[in-house]
């Protein structure tokens, strides 16, 4: 993200213990703008901003609680293939007899299940971008057996060394993300973590996409480290029943924390890692959003990129200058200002607080996160809908790819990251049940 962080004049600056040492901040109260209030979604509920400072509290099983028992048919020979038990416990409920095995302990396991009731192994964990980024710089193409530099660089020919998060591609079934370091970028600062399990109601899909802040310190790992924490959160959440809007709030909690401890190890308070931050949990009935910076989601409506809607408003000095009417859209993005946040996740965030809007959904269409680096291009949700096409829902992940190729190509100036989420989650038609279980996600690198 080529952005900063909003300063304060030095005039009002505060003292601050020697030990921790945060940035002056000013967050901005989430007032609704006249775009906000002309929104016409569906019975939209916006919670407004919560507090973070909610403890989080380990799930435990209601005791005395047994499983349900069944009687295990006849088995097929296995085939060739190895079955994703994974990917089979995150489709729509299916025929009570359809029984699979723990790929950790072969104990019979079955399609809802999101543990195996035998060894507690998670049948469908969360991914992320980051997972396989320390073993893709092992070495250089055009060099053999020469040594790669901490950078990424060959110490042979300099030649930039392929990271894993320059190109990664996830796709859930339920949920799909692509993520890119663009053309300008040395390196990715994005990162996107992506989720699936199984509710009383239905199928769930969740996805969280962060954006490091440039201008603060390793804004790569601060991404990677928020984006992976609140996933977590948001995903055990699910699984217990727990109130989806506070879980958010707690998720968002949860990435603070992760940022405050990286600085602390690294004795970074002077700049403290930093991220923008938007999540999405879609059940079957609604949608919950989450965010804190200027990280976007949109509604992609199915009937067309005329009742497609952005649900969240970007914590931004353009914003502000935009909503005073200072400036328009267009003359506010453009304007030096245009992508300094007034919030974010760090040890330095102050007390600014996340945004939380449900949205309840008449019809089917798409949820969709991205980073700046995709709606620094186009930021008008009709726009968005149009290039992603009507096949999106269908295609989550060609949708996805289509959107962050059309970044590039106007000039791929920051890291672009978007993530589509089909309502009400189900699973694609053209979805196999046929997947390494252990390749969850597909990685791919590119070339600098």
């Amino acid at each position: 993200m080529t952005a900063e962080k909003a300063q304060e004049p030095a005039a009002q600056e505060q003292t601050q213990p020697a030990a921790h040492e945060p940035r002056p901040h000013e967050p901005r109260p989430h007032e609704p703008t006249p775009a906000e209030t002309t929104m016409q979604l569906p019975r939209v509920r916006d919670i407004g901003p919560l507090d973070p400072t909610i403890q989080l509290q380990k799930v435990q099983e209601p005791a005395g609680v047994e499983p349900p028992t069944r009687e295990i048919p006849p088995q097929p020979p296995a085939p060739d293939t190895a079955v994703s038990e994974a990917a089979e416990a995150v489709c729509e409920p299916t025929a009570p007899d359809t029984v699979m095995t723990c790929p950790n302990c072969g104990e019979p396991i079955w399609p809802d299940d999101n543990f195996c009731q035998a060894c507690s192994t998670e049948l469908a964990p969360a991914v992320s971008s980051g997972e396989q980024a320390a073993e893709a710089v092992a070495a250089c193409p055009t060099c053999k057996d020469s040594t790669i530099s901490p950078e990424g660089y060959c110490e042979s020919c300099g030649y930039k060394v392929p990271s894993g998060r320059d190109h990664v591609e996830l796709d859930l079934g339920l949920v799909a993300g692509v993520t890119d370091r663009g053309q300008r970028h040395t390196r990715n600062e994005d990162a996107m973590a992506l989720a699936t399990a199984n509710s009383v109601s239905g199928p769930v899909a969740l996805s969280v996409v962060c954006d490091g802040v440039s201008t603060s310190s390793n804004p790569d790992e601060a991404s990677q480290k928020a984006a992976q924490s609140a996933v977590q959160v948001l995903l055990s959440a699910v699984r217990s029943g727990s109130d989806l809007a506070k879980a958010s709030a707690r998720a968002v909690m949860s990435a603070q924390k992760a940022l405050a401890d990286m600085a602390q190890e690294a004795d970074l308070f002077a700049n403290a890692p930093s991220a923008t931050f938007v999540s999405a949990v879609v059940t079957t009935t609604e949608a919950t959003v989450c965010w804190l910076g200027d990280s976007r989601a949109y509604w992609i409506d199915a009937a067309g990129p005329a009742e497609s809607r952005q649900l969240t408003v970007d914590d931004s000095v353009a914003q502000e200058l935009i909503k005073t009417g200072l400036m328009s859209e267009a003359e506010a993005l453009a304007s030096p200002q245009g992508h300094v946040v007034t919030g974010w996740i760090g040890a330095d965030a102050g007390d600014a607080k996340p945004h939380v809007s449900v949205i309840t959904p008449e019809g089917p269409g798409l949820v969709l996160l991205c980073s700046d680096g995709l709606w620094n291009y186009r930021p008008d949700a009709a726009g968005i809908a149009e290039l992603a096409g009507p096949d999106a829902i269908s295609e989550p992940l060609r949708a996805a790819g289509k959107l962050v190729t059309f970044a590039n190509e106007q000039g791929g100036s920051d890291n672009i990251t978007v993530t589509l989420i089909p309502f009400p989650p189900r699973r694609r038609p053209d979805a196999t049940d046929e997947i390494d279980p252990e390749a969850t996600a597909t990685y791919a690198a590119t070339q600098t």
